[in-house]
């Protein structure tokens, strides 16, 4: 090998070896095989030698050749090697350690889409109305317009407490929050517009009931009221909930003791997929209706003055619809898999104009 070649062959082994990372390895590569590097300079420089020294310097440079593409693959693979090795102990993660403090606090879905509901009602001039949990026969039932004989008065669908000492009064947990739309209507005079948020309690236990759940109702008393109103707040209500702006709604009419007319209130759903909006289907999602004429009389409200509508709905079911929640024990089973699954962020509140 002449001179030329052997400097050549040196200078390359050498600056191979001292190569440190796969972007230097490259341009060595490059400089040496390329298409205008050093090697690749001196091949196209046989063509212009007289064809006895051709021979001899082709066989040299292919010989060195060889050596040189042996030596370049070797290296680049002991240099990614290299870095895929420093790359899985620069990420290693060990699985028996606890989560960071960050990532142990979340918002439970029944808090998150309360949240969400006092948002969106709140953007419509509804305030928040609370009540007890206990409530007495009359406020849950009798001004309700319920009659005596009707079946959630049975013992086997409400959950009656013994009775007070001193207090002659049948006391019961409450089966829906409508004892607070009672209250308000007592305590203030219209125009109201309020919804109801909380615990309500029923006897009843299986894979779609809880014996303690979640309601949010809501209630608008005031002149000239109609069902037009009813119909556009909760059409505005399920369309932003769901973030679906042409969900379809629609409104079948029904019978409740408190309400005149009354109507469920279903939502466009395929029943194929399970998707919101979707297919042909349709899902029955609450109930509403104008408030009975009864039901302002026994609130000291007089209903040729004053009209208004009632709605209800179950957080629990829209929950599990929003969220693609199977099961409604899961909400209560404590297990924080499944909170970091549905839960949200503690310090992302549910605000109407950042996007629910």
């Amino acid at each position: 090998m002449s001179d030329d070649l052997e400097i050549l062959r040196q200078d390359v082994l050498s600056e191979l070896a001292e190569a440190a990372d796969l972007r230097a390895w490259d341009a060595i590569r490059v400089g040496t095989l390329g298409k205008s590097g050093r090697l690749t300079t001196l091949l196209k420089a046989l063509g212009k030698m007289a064809p006895d020294e051709r021979k001899a310097r082709g066989v040299a440079l292919n010989r060195l050749r060889d050596e040189l593409t042996r030596a370049v693959e070797d290296r680049g693979k002991a240099l990614e090697a290299a870095e895929l090795e420093a790359r899985l102990v620069a990420e290693r993660v060990d699985v028996s350690l606890p989560p960071p403090p960050a990532q142990q606090g979340f918002i439970h879905p029944i808090a998150r889409a309360v949240e969400e509901m006092t948002a969106i009602f709140g953007a419509m001039g509804f305030s928040v109305a609370e009540g007890p949990d206990i409530e007495t026969d009359w406020h849950n039932f009798s001004a309700l317009n319920t009659p005596d004989h009707h079946p959630a008065r049975t013992d086997h669908d409400t959950f009656y407490l013994p009775p007070a000492p001193g207090l002659d009064v049948t006391r019961v947990l409450r089966t829906q929050t409508s004892g607070v739309q009672i209250r308000t209507m007592l305590a203030q005079k219209p125009p109201i517009r309020v919804i109801c948020p909380g615990r309500t309690y029923r006897a009843d236990h299986d894979a779609t009931h809880s014996p303690m759940f979640h309601q949010c109702e809501g209630l608008v008393v005031g002149k000239g009221i109609t069902l037009g109103h009813l119909k556009g707040c909760l059409i505005e209500f399920l369309r932003v909930f769901f973030d679906k702006p042409d969900l379809p709604v629609r409104f079948r009419s029904s019978y409740f003791p408190f309400t005149e007319p009354s109507m469920e209130v279903d939502i466009g759903w395929s029943r194929r997929t399970g998707e919101i909006g979707g297919g042909d289907d349709w899902l029955e999602v609450l109930g509403s209706g104008m408030v009975h004429a009864r039901v302002l009389a026994n609130c000291g409200l007089d209903p040729r003055e004053w009209q208004g509508f009632a709605f209800g709905m179950g957080i629990e079911r829209l929950t599990m619809l929003k969220n693609g929640i199977p099961d409604l024990r899961s909400f209560y089973e404590s297990d924080i898999r499944w909170l970091r699954h549905y839960g949200s962020d503690p310090l992302a509140p549910a605000l109407l104009h950042e996007g629910l």
